[in-house]
């Protein structure tokens, strides 16, 4: 089992939770694991949390507050804080960090291994970054970290509606903003010539449109051209206007609309068939993309009501 295979496990282990929290994981730096779950309980086990000692960060994103926290760090008791909900804070495992159990609490754990990092310098062209600005017990009022939370606190809620693409796209923007934010990593203003290939856009168009579901990494499609995901990201959208996940997301809803012409076909068939995951999924994508629902928008154009198939 590899590092981010077993991230919900140990992080269950340390919060003495009863079974493994849900999680999201992306592969989508070469021989790098990046993992997100959330945490919750109500009526926790009261003790010191367990040991996650490791070459990595957590960077948690707090959703309740918590009140007069007891913080450990090397395997002594150094502060106590009160945490605020919508703050984020940064732990190196190295210092092996824990708090004493004994209020709900409720957040999101980031995994964000050290060689991570490195990873993101290289594929940047930049020099490497050293240890992250962990200041022990302080909680950062980041605003992007709040909009990364919203979104995958989402996915992680509906993982059957939830594609690969997105996932790997919003947890690629968490690691950069990261290093950038806290690491000083240097950012490198990329050419508007650095697009795909005609060849190589139309084959990446193709990959995409084949897999509506959006079942395949970005990983696996930059792997075709022999690109980092996120050179291959950041051609594709200079190219077309739209990160992979967003065009993805343009093409289910231009298939459904193609489907709805056909007056036997039921909205829910057409969501399957559009790559969402049931009817009530396509039902609220395509209301926020379009306006109104596909119910509504069927009956505009073409007459048709879903009591008539």
């Amino acid at each position: 089992m590899t590092q981010a295979d077993t991230f919900a496990r140990r992080v269950g282990r340390q919060l003495h939770l009863r079974q493994a929290p849900p999680s999201l994981i992306t592969r989508s730096m070469r021989g790098v694991e990046l993992a997100v779950t959330e945490t919750k309980c109500d009526n926790p086990e009261p003790g010191l949390s367990g040991s996650v000692a490791d070459e990595a960060y957590f960077i948690s994103l707090k959703l309740h507050d918590y009140p007069d926290c007891e913080l450990w760090d090397h395997g002594k008791c150094v502060m106590k804080t009160d945490v605020r909900a919508g703050t984020t804070y940064l732990y190196d495992l190295r210092s092996d960090p824990g708090y004493i159990i004994d209020k709900p609490f409720h957040s999101l754990q980031f995994l964000l291994p050290r060689s991570a990092l490195d990873r993101i310098a290289e594929e940047a062209g930049v020099p490497r970054i050293g240890d992250l600005a962990c200041q022990f017990g302080f909680g950062h009022d980041d605003k992007i970290m709040r909009h990364v939370g919203a979104a995958l606190l989402q996915a992680l809620r509906r993982p059957d509606e939830t594609n690969q693409l997105f996932v790997d796209h919003m947890m690629l923007a968490f690691s950069a903003h990261i290093a950038q934010t806290y690491g000083g990593l240097q950012q490198v203003t990329k050419s508007a010539r650095g697009g795909l290939a005609p060849r190589q856009l139309k084959r990446a168009c193709e990959r995409l449109d084949s897999d509506l579901g959006g079942k395949r990494s970005l990983q696996q499609i930059a792997a075709e051209f022999d690109l980092s995901v996120g050179h291959f990201s950041r051609a594709f959208r200079i190219s077309t206007g739209l990160p992979p996940h967003q065009w993805l997301l343009r093409q289910r809803i231009s298939a459904a609309k193609q489907l709805m012409t056909v007056r036997e076909l039921p909205l829910a068939e057409i969501a399957i068939s559009a790559g969402f995951a049931n009817q009530s999924h396509f039902t609220r994508v395509f209301s926020a993309a379009v306006g109104v629902s596909p119910a509504v928008w069927r009956r505009e154009q073409y007459g048709v009501s879903e009591g008539e198939v």
